[in-house]
């Protein structure tokens, strides 16, 4: 047992979503004094999103975790101008939300080659400062990992998320009839025939409790954060995670997985969601459906039969309910066409939005120019 936990830890371990490291820019170039000659600014410390890279790059290459910026040159008779210290520039992957210790938020990288300024250099000595530099910004900042995805698969364990990932997808996550196969996220694309490739996240099952760091609560429930769309997987028949905590039926599953997302961040209730009804082969599987879509038609008709402070204060709906086999296959590719019909229906709200927000502000620019021209006229 004590191997299992070993292997178990290690296997895990490969995957870092959280760097801490310590950055200092640089400190200024000495002014010259006789002839008011002006230091070198010194470099400063960039974190800069690059294609390839992981934080687990980063700590295996440096295990120090500190990145200094070089010194401005001195202000001399040949240059009264000091030339400013190199920069020094922290590569990480796209994703990365940086932020201070207390959890303030310096910048976020999402794209390639957007970079984002953590320790800036100290100015040149000068006559403001008595031709004296001044040091470096230096502090301890955090590299936080949120996967970016289309769609993110969102379960208990053991729902089969890892097997219809394996199945909507190329990617080939741990598989096995066990609670808490996936130990980290994994990212599968959808190709379609057209060359369209959509991105899904499989994400470690979650934990009643979740939302309070419970199992490891936070690590996973932050990459919900960056996928468009949820995709909610629940067995038909309900689940079990042990025999100390109580049967939860499908739609138990639904508002519970709901109450959790809404405690940790109440913001992601507000993204589009579809719902994945798994193990549809197995007996009574029909009848449990119909019985779970009308609870999901009538949840105010169901709801008192929950705990108090069970109950989700929003009630979730899903562009889409799907019945679907990971074991079997049937109802993928339905799952799929709903996947891309409900990212195509919001992506072309979302143009329909920022086109009447750009029709808005040249309508606010042309009322401007048309009263500034009427006040020039006067």
């Amino acid at each position: 047992m004590v191997w299992c936990s070993r292997v178990l830890h290690r296997k895990y371990g490969n995957f870092v979503d959280n760097l801490r490291v310590y950055v200092r820019g640089g400190s200024g170039g000495m002014g010259l004094p006789r002839l008011g000659g002006q230091g070198g600014k010194g470099g400063d410390v960039w974190v800069v999103a690059k294609d390839g890279m992981t934080l687990k790059k980063i700590k295996d290459k440096y295990p120090q975790k500190r990145f200094v910026a070089g010194v401005g040159k001195n202000s001399g008779i040949r240059a009264l101008k000091g030339d400013k210290g190199q920069d020094c520039e922290v590569y990480a992957p796209a994703g990365i939300s940086v932020t201070t210790d207390d959890g303030k938020v310096i910048g976020e990288l999402n794209q390639d080659g957007e970079r984002v300024l953590v320790g800036q250099g100290g100015c040149g000595g000068s006559f403001a400062t008595g031709f004296l530099p001044k040091k470096g910004q230096a502090r301890q900042i955090r590299l936080d990992l949120k996967l970016i995805a289309d769609v993110g698969l969102v379960g208990f364990p053991n729902a089969g998320k890892s097997s219809l990932l394996s199945l909507l997808s190329h990617a080939r996550p741990q598989i096995a009839s066990y609670p808490f196969t996936t130990l980290r996220p994994e990212i599968g694309k959808i190709m379609f025939e057209d060359y369209k490739q959509i991105s899904v996240a499989d994400l470690p099952g979650l934990i009643e409790g979740a939302h309070v760091n419970r199992g490891m609560g936070h690590k996973f429930l932050k990459h919900v954060e960056r996928t468009k769309q949820l995709l909610f997987v629940v067995d038909v028949n309900g689940f079990q995670l042990s025999y100390k905590t109580p049967f939860r039926t499908a739609f138990e599953a639904v508002q519970l997985l709901t109450k959790e997302l809404e405690l940790y961040k109440e913001e992601l209730m507000s993204k589009p969601a579809l719902l994945a009804v798994n193990k549809m082969d197995l007996p009574d599987a029909e009848e449990k459906l119909k019985e779970l879509v009308e609870q999901l038609q009538h949840p105010q008709d169901f709801v008192h039969l929950f705990p108090e402070g069970v109950v989700p204060r929003c009630t979730l709906h899903f562009n889409h309910i799907v019945p679907v086999s990971a074991s079997s296959g049937y109802g993928i590719q339905e799952l799929k066409k709903c996947i891309r019909n409900s990212l195509d229906e919001q992506a072309t709200s979302q143009n329909e939005e920022d086109h009447r927000e750009k029709l808005q502000e040249l309508h606010k620019m042309k009322r401007t120019t048309e009263k500034s021209c009427r006040n020039f006229t006067k």
